[in-house]
């Protein structure tokens, strides 16, 4: 997935941090999904920093793969899922969607 993201393991946490500006496409979206699941499911990393510093777009589909994201490490005792780096506009798109209240994040 280097590709898409970048990851970094300190300790228990796991962080990822995104290379693209947009994430719009629904197969990449798809593909991020699925790796992302995999270090939850199969590497049991269930500690994950997703650092949006530079994404400035976010599609429904990404929207939809933070809460799977969000969900799947919660069902694990000392799961977390925090976003960083958040820019006004992101952080925007959140609000609105009432997000900040299911999400932890924490802005850029």
């Amino acid at each position: 997935m280097e590709d898409f993201f970048i990851e970094r393991q300190d300790g228990p946490v796991t962080f990822i941090q995104f290379v693209n500006e947009s994430l719009m496409n629904t197969q990449e979206i798809e593909r991020i999904s699925q790796s992302l699941c995999n270090k939850i499911d199969v590497d049991l990393h269930h500690q994950l920093v997703l650092d949006f510093v530079r994404v400035r777009y976010l599609s429904s589909s990404a929207i939809g793969m933070l809460l799977n994201l969000k969900k799947k490490v919660s069902k694990v005792a000392g799961g977390k899922l925090i976003l960083v780096g958040v820019g006004p506009e992101l952080l925007q798109l959140l609000k609105i969607a009432n997000l900040h209240k299911i999400l932890t994040i924490n802005p850029a």
